[in-house]
C-alpha cells in the first residue's frame, strides 16, 4: 500500500477542492518580470493581487523560500482590529479590516472571516485614561469603537472573573466590528487568485544575490537561477534585514520570536476576541473548539520559529487570575513565528536608496490584521510611485523624526 505524507494529502484535497494546481506546481521562474515579490505570505500575495487586479500588472514572480504561507501568516492567531491611536496606523489598518468583511466575494474563496469582537482589557487606572483616549481619538478616524463597563464586558465574556485580586478587569474598549480569520485561508485565497491572473508562485526558491546596476535593481539570484525585474518588492517579515543587505543598504529592524499555543478542543464558552495587555495575555475560540492563546515577545533577539516553557508559564499564568477555566485545560500545540519590530513600533512601506526596490517590513506583532490595507497600498506604492496609505510610513521619518509611536498599542502581541 503506497502512503501519503499529510502534506501531500492536504495538496491534493485543496487542488481538488479548488481545481487550483498553477501555484503548488512552483513552475520555473521566466526569464524577466516586470515586478518579483520576494515573500509568499500573505502581504506579499496580497500586494501581488492589487497590482493585478487595480493596475493591470500581472507580469508578476512571487517566490517564497519555503512554501506558501509557511512564515508568520500560518503562525499567528488571527486577531483582526483597527483601533489604533496615531491617525496613520487607524487609516492602513482600518482599511485592511473593511476589506477583510469583503474579502471572501472579493476572491471568490471563503477566508471565514469572523467579526466576531475584540475587547482590550483595562486592568489599571492608567489603562482606563489609556483607552478611553483611544475611543475619542477613534472616533475622529471614522474608526467604530467605545469604552465599556465592567458589566458590560461580563454580559459578553461571560467565563471572565472581573475581580481578580491583582488585576480586576476595570473596563475594556470594545470594537464590534473586529475579529477574527482563517490565517491559511487568506494566503491561500490570493494566492489562487494571482495564480489565476497568469502570476508565478515559485516555492523553494531562496534569494541569495540582490542584482543592481547604476543603483536601480535589475534583478535577483535565487537558488533556481537568475532573474531580472523591473521592480523588486521585499516583503519577508523576519529576515527583511537579510535582503536588505544583500541590496547593499541597512534598515532599522530586530527580529524577535513571538509564540502562541492552543489548548484542546472545548465546547463552546467564547465568542469574542479578549486581550489583556497590562498581564501580555490574551484569547479567542477557534471554530474547532481550541482557546487560542498568546502573549508577550521573546525578551531576546532571535530567528525560532518554536515554543518554549517560559512562554507557556508566563502567559497562562497571566491568564489564570482573569480566566480560572484556563487552569483546567491542556495545551494541544504551541508555535512560533519571526517578528521584525522597528523602534517606534510601527512598520515600513517605502522605497529605498535603490531604484525600484521597495520593502513592505516592520510590522512587529499586528501584520495579520494588516493583509489587505498593506497590500492595497503597497500595490499602488509600486505602480504609482506614491499611496496616501504608506506615505507616512516611509523609511524617511527615521531621519526626520516623524515617529509613528504604537508603542502601547502594538508593542505587544497581538
Amino acid at each position: 500500500m503506497k502512503h501519503y505524507s499529510a502534506f501531500a494529502v492536504a495538496r491534493e484535497a485543496l487542488r481538488y477542492h479548488t481545481g487550483w494546481e498553477r501555484a503548488w506546481r512552483s513552475p520555473q521562474p521566466k526569464k524577466r518580470y516586470d515586478v518579483i515579490i520576494v515573500g509568499a505570505g500573505g502581504h506579499g500575495l496580497a500586494t501581488a493581487y492589487y497590482l493585478g487586479k487595480n493596475y493591470g500588472i500581472q507580469n508578476v514572480a512571487v517566490i517564497e523560500k519555503g512554501w506558501l504561507g509557511g512564515g508568520n501568516t500560518g503562525r499567528n492567531t488571527t486577531i483582526i482590529r483597527s483601533n489604533y491611536l496615531q491617525d496613520p496606523s487607524a487609516a492602513i489598518y482600518e482599511k485592511a479590516r473593511s476589506l477583510y468583511e469583503g474579502l471572501s466575494q472579493d476572491l471568490n474563496y471563503n477566508v471565514m472571516f469572523s467579526p466576531r469582537g475584540v475587547m482590550m482589557l483595562a486592568q489599571t487606572q492608567s489603562e482606563i485614561r489609556g483607552y478611553q483616549r483611544t475611543a475619542h481619538a477613534n472616533n475622529l478616524q471614522g474608526v467604530t469603537t467605545e469604552w465599556i463597563s465592567p458589566q458590560r464586558v461580563k454580559e459578553l465574556v461571560p467565563i471572565i472573573n472581573l475581580d481578580g485580586p491583582r488585576y480586576p478587569v476595570l473596563g475594556a474598549l470594545w470594537q464590534a466590528r473586529g475579529g477574527t480569520a482563517r490565517h491559511d485561508a487568506v494566503a491561500w485565497g490570493y494566492a489562487r487568485a494571482c495564480s489565476a491572473m497568469g502570476m508565478d508562485i515559485i516555492q523553494q526558491c531562496e534569494v541569495n544575490g540582490v542584482r543592481t546596476e547604476g543603483g536601480n535593481v535589475v534583478g535577483v539570484d535565487t537558488t533556481k537561477g537568475s532573474i531580472d525585474c523591473d521592480k523588486l518588492g521585499v516583503v519577508v517579515a523576519g529576515h527583511t534585514g537579510q535582503l536588505a543587505e544583500m541590496a547593499g543598504f541597512r534598515l532599522p529592524l530586530e527580529s524577535i520570536a513571538l509564540q502562541a499555543l492552543v489548548s484542546e478542543p472545548i465546547k463552546p464558552c467564547m465568542d469574542v476576541v479578549v486581550m489583556a495587555n497590562t498581564v501580555h495575555g490574551y484569547m479567542s475560540q477557534s471554530d474547532k473548539g481550541e482557546m487560542v492563546i498568546g502573549g508577550g515577545t521573546d525578551a531576546f533577539n532571535n530567528y525560532t520559529q518554536r515554543g518554549s516553557f517560559h512562554h507557556i508559564e508566563e502567559t497562562v499564568r497571566a491568564l489564570v487570575e482573569t480566566f480560572p477555566m484556563v487552569s483546567r485545560l491542556k495545551m494541544l500545540r504551541q508555535w512560533g513565528g519571526i517578528v521584525d519590530m522597528t523602534g517606534d513600533r510601527s512598520p515600513i512601506l517605502s522605497k529605498t536608496p535603490v531604484g525600484g526596490c521597495f520593502v513592505n517590513c516592520g510590522w512587529g506583532t499586528g501584520g495579520f490584521k494588516s493583509i489587505p490595507g498593506s497590500g492595497w497600498g503597497m500595490a499602488q506604492l509600486m505602480a504609482t510611485g506614491h499611496s496616501p496609505l504608506t506615505e507616512a510610513f516611509s523609511l524617511d521619518r527615521f531621519k526626520e523624526g516623524r515617529f509613528i509611536d504604537e508603542s502601547v498599542a502594538a508593542g505587544v502581541a497581538h
